[in-house]
């Protein structure tokens, strides 16, 4: 599950031979080094045409790959003397066949979760209905926002049949945690039956919700979970920002996809 590398030489074309902008790609390229850990917090990048002549292209091109960087956060430039990585952390969210978001954000401070809306859906989606054995009833639809230290770290839509929950979205307003929430109404555990995982570039509505420039990566997440007897209890989507969240994988039975 990787976007696909720039090479160290392209074209000074305005887009690649993949047909991404040339810009993107060596976003990307940047974003991997700085999170993985090539580049430390407080490093200094390499100048603007030291990096045109490594990938090949005009210094607007780079301009633009810095500008996105600097979007979310993980490059600073300081005038004068450049431009450097920025202090950043790496939310690890492990997903396991007990996977609990809360439990990823531990004590961090600054973490939170909001509700952005509820909706119970007479008619879901078709997915949605088979996915969570409904059969005529109707969903509920949670909109969910987490942030760390003000930075906005995913965006979640999470579905559940709305006469086995009731309550749920009052008690998550409350909360800010969907276990608790559940703990709440009645469900005192449940586990992860399938997660499918892909990697793509942020929609221009969800860039907006994530605070992201225009091409900046998102890991999606698709996940089940069900009751102890297998009943199904929550089908959901999440959008992580993939330059602040890396997803430690846990369970045997997980799905996998490639780059959407």
């Amino acid at each position: 599950m990787e976007v696909g590398r720039v090479p160290d030489v392209m074209t000074t074309q305005s887009r690649s031979p993949s047909g991404y902008a040339a810009w993107r790609l060596i976003a990307e390229e940047l974003r991997r080094e700085i999170v993985g850990g090539t580049r430390a917090p407080g490093a200094k990048l390499p100048a603007e045409g030291e990096l045109a002549e490594r990938f090949g292209v005009h210094r607007n091109t780079v301009r633009q790959a810095m500008a996105a960087l600097a979007a979310e956060h993980l490059v600073v430039a300081r005038r004068g003397s450049g431009t450097f990585v920025a202090e950043h952390t790496v939310l690890v969210h492990r997903i396991g066949a007990r996977t609990r978001f809360s439990d990823s954000l531990g004590s961090r401070g600054g973490a939170g979760r909001r509700l952005l809306a509820s909706v119970v859906e007479p008619a879901p989606p078709a997915e949605v209905a088979e996915r969570l054995a409904l059969g005529d009833g109707a969903a509920l639809r949670l909109e969910t926002a987490s942030s760390i230290d003000g930075l906005p770290t995913s965006r979640g839509t999470h579905w559940f049949a709305a006469d086995r929950v009731p309550g749920l979205a009052e008690r998550f307003g409350l909360d800010g945690s969907i276990t608790a929430a559940l703990r709440a109404v009645g469900v005192d555990d449940y586990v992860r039956a399938a997660t499918t995982v892909s990697a793509r570039h942020a929609t221009a509505a969800e860039a907006a919700d994530l605070e992201l420039a225009a091409g900046s990566v998102v890991l999606v997440t698709r996940s089940l979970d069900t009751l102890m007897d297998g009943t199904p209890l929550q089908l959901g989507i999440t959008r992580f920002v993939a330059a602040r969240v890396e997803l430690d994988i846990g369970h045997a039975d997980l799905e996998l996809d490639g780059p959407a």
